[in-house]
C-alpha cells in the first residue's frame, strides 16, 4: 500500500543518539498506540472497554470495530501518513475513530470541539489534511456548516465524515468495512498531532511518535497506579493531552480498565456518570475542581467509587487544593504538564503538604530539567526561573514551524516552556507564573497575539491589547483594552464580531475597557505590566 511521505516534511525528529539511549533505557518499547488496544483485547477480550448509557463495549468489540474503521478509511483512498482532522466530542465514537485511524497508519490531528473556522482552517491547511471528522451538532452549533466552509477553503480536504446525521456529507458509521490486512506501523513514526495552547499567534502542531506517546500514557498509568479494575471518566475534551494520555483514555486502555465519557462536566452530569459507572479516576481543571468540591453540598450522588482526582491545566491554588480531598473523599493529584511533552505529577504517597503546595515532579527519570534566568543561565537551587526541558517524550520542534522553533528551543534541544517555576530539593516544581504573553482561562491557553490580531480587524479599533486579570473561579479572565475611533463596541457586539471571524468561543473576551493610548516599553512594545496596573 502506498504511504504518504509528505508528513515527514517539517517534522523534527529526536536525534538518533538520544533515540538509541531512550530505547536502551526501556522508555521506548517499540509499541504503537494501536498495540495498546490490541494487546488488551488479546488478554482480556470480554472485559468492558467503553461504558455508555446505551451499551457496554468489550475490548474484543472495540478491537474489531477499530480494525473495521481502519479498513474503511483505507478503502476511501486515505493513505498511511495522510492527516485527518478529528473534531469529535466526548462520545464513544471518538475511541473507535481514533484507534481506527491509528491502526491504518493515518495521522489524526486532534482538535477541540470549541475550535472554530479560524483554527480549523489553519490546522487543516498546515497539516494538508485530507479528511475531517465531526459530530453533526453540539448544542446549538452545527459542525456541518463549519465543515462546508473549511472544505471550500482547504483544497486538500476530500472527505467529511459525520458522527450523526451527515447532511451533505458521509456518515462516519457507514465507513467501517472488512479487509484482509492492515499496514505495518513503525513505532518511530508520527502517531498523533496535538494542538498547542497557542501561546504565540495561531496554534502550532505537536507531532508525537508512537514510541514517545505510548511511554507518555503507560508511564503515567504506573504513576497513577491504574489497574484493570479502574474506570476512567473523560470529563475534559478527549482530544486534550491531559484526558487522552496522562494517563487518560490511552493509559486506561493499556492497563485494561474501562473508559466512560461525559459531554457535560457540570457536577450534576459528571456526578451522575461517576455514580452510574462507578468511576474511580478523572481529570479536571482548577475551576471544575472548585465547583465539584462545593457541589457535594447540593448534589445527591454516590461518589464513593472515586479514588483519584487529577487537577491540572492551570495552577491550583493551595486553598482550593486543600478543599478537594475532604469534599470528594478521594486522593488529589496535582498535574503540571504540556502537550509538548514534560509531565509532572504529585505521587499518591507524597506527603499532603507537597500535594497541596506543589505541581508535582517529573514523570520520568529521563526528563532533564533546567531552571534559568533571562540570560539562559541556571539559577541557584530553589530560585525562580524559566523551565527548560528535554526528554524521552518531549518534542524537539513544532511541525512545519522552523522560525518559531528557533526561538522555542535551545541549540541543544531543550524546550523553552515559558513557565516560571521553582524546584524544591524533592524535585517537585512550584509554578509561579509565565513569561509568555498568554492568558490561562480555566485551563485553556489563549494567545494574546492572536486575539489582538482579530481585534485590530474591527473597523473601530486602532490599537488593542489583551491581558489576563485574576479571577477566583477561572484563574484569569480575558480583558481587552481598546483605543478606538468613534464609539466603543459593546461586549456583545465585539463577541459577535470575533465569532463571525471564526474565533473559538473560549477565546472571547470577558471584559472590555477603553483607553486613549496604550503604554509602551522602551523598545516600543505594549507594556502589559503597566497596563494591568491601570485596570
Amino acid at each position: 500500500m502506498t504511504t504518504s511521505a509528505s508528513h515527514r516534511e517539517g517534522y523534527v525528529p529526536f536525534p538518533e543518539a538520544e533515540a538509541q539511549e531512550y530505547r536502551a533505557a526501556g522508555y521506548w518499547a517499540g509499541r504503537t498506540l494501536g498495540d495498546l488496544l490490541r494487546d488488551t483485547a488479546r488478554t482480556q477480550p470480554s472485559s468492558p472497554a467503553i461504558l455508555s448509557d446505551a451499551a457496554v463495549r468489550t475490548y474484543a468489540e472495540l478491537d474489531a470495530d477499530a480494525d473495521a474503521m481502519a479498513h474503511g478509511l483505507l478503502a476511501l483512498g486515505i493513505r498511511p501518513g495522510d492527516r485527518v482532522i478529528v473534531q469529535l466530542p466526548n462520545i464513544p465514537e471518538f475511541a473507535t475513530a481514533l484507534f481506527g485511524i491509528l491502526r491504518a497508519g493515518i495521522i489524526p490531528v486532534l482538535t477541540l470541539p470549541a475550535h472554530r473556522r479560524a483554527e480549523i482552517e489553519h490546522l487543516a491547511a498546515l497539516s494538508e489534511a485530507v479528511a475531517y471528522l465531526i459530530p453533526d451538532r453540539l448544542g446549538e452549533f452545527d459542525y456541518r456548516e463549519l465543515a462546508a466552509t473549511v472544505r471550500a477553503a482547504v483544497p486538500s480536504l476530500a472527505h467529511v465524515l459525520v458522527a450523526g446525521e451527515p447532511g451533505a456529507f458521509r456518515a462516519l458509521d457507514s465507513v467501517p468495512t472488512q479487509g484482509d490486512s492492515l499496514p505495518e506501523v513503525d513505532s518511530a513514526e508520527i502517531a498523533v498531532m496535538l494542538v498547542s495552547g497557542g501561546t504565540t499567534g495561531l496554534p502550532k502542531l505537536i507531532a508525537r511518535t508512537h514510541d514517545d506517546y505510548v511511554y507518555n500514557a503507560t508511564a503515567s498509568a504506573r504513576v497513577c497506579e491504574l489497574t484493570a479494575d479502574d474506570v476512567y471518566l473523560a470529563t475534559l475534551p478527549a482530544a486534550h493531552n491531559f484526558p487522552l494520555a496522562c494517563p487518560g483514555i490511552l493509559g486506561t486502555v493499556a492497563t485494561g480498565g474501562a473508559v466512560a465519557f461525559t459531554l457535560d462536566p457540570s457536577p450534576e452530569a459528571a456526578f451522575a456518570a461517576i455514580e452510574k459507572h462507578r468511576v474511580t479516576v478523572s481529570a479536571v481543571v482548577p475551576p471544575l475542581a472548585q465547583l465539584w468540591s462545593a457541589a457535594v453540598d447540593w448534589e445527591d450522588a454516590d461518589l464513593s467509587s472515586l479514588r483519584l482526582l487529577q487537577v491540572g491545566g492551570a495552577r491550583l491554588a493551595e486553598v482550593n487544593a486543600r478543599e478537594v480531598e475532604p469534599a470528594l473523599q478521594c486522593r488529589l493529584q496535582q498535574v503540571f504538564g504540556m502537550a509538548e511533552g514534560l509531565l509532572n505529577y504529585t505521587r499518591l504517597d507524597d506527603p499532603d503538604e507537597l500535594v497541596y503546595t506543589t505541581q508535582g515532579r517529573p514523570l520520568s527519570p529521563g526528563d532533564e530539567i533546567r531552571v534559568v534566568d533571562g540570560q539562559g543561565d541556571d539559577v541557584a537551587p530553589g530560585e525562580e526561573g524559566e523551565l527548560l526541558t528535554r526528554g524521552p517524550y518531549t518534542l524537539r520542534g513544532y511541525y512545519r514551524a522552523p522560525e518559531h522553533n528557533a526561538r522555542a528551543f535551545t541549540v541543544d534541544g531543550y524546550y523553552r516552556s515559558g513557565d516560571l517555576v521553582r524546584q524544591l530539593p524533592t524535585g517537585h516544581l512550584v509554578v509561579s507564573g509565565r513569561i509568555k504573553d498568554v492568558i490561562n482561562r480555566g485551563g485553556e491557553n489563549i494567545s494574546c497575539d492572536e486575539l489582538e490580531e482579530h481585534l485590530l480587524a474591527h473597523p473601530a479599533v486602532r490599537h488593542a491589547a489583551a491581558v489576563g486579570l485574576p479571577d477566583p473561579s477561572l484563574g484569569e479572565k480575558v480583558c481587552v483594552v481598546l483605543v478606538v475611533t468613534g464609539a466603543l463596541p459593546t461586549l456583545p457586539e465585539l463577541k459577535m464580531f470575533l465569532t463571525e471571524r471564526g474565533l473559538a468561543t473560549y477565546k472571547l473576551p470577558d471584559l472590555i475597557r477603553q483607553a486613549d493610548s496604550l503604554p509602551v516599553t522602551a523598545v516600543g512594545k505594549i507594556d502589559k505590566k503597566a497596563l494591568r496596573g491601570t485596570l
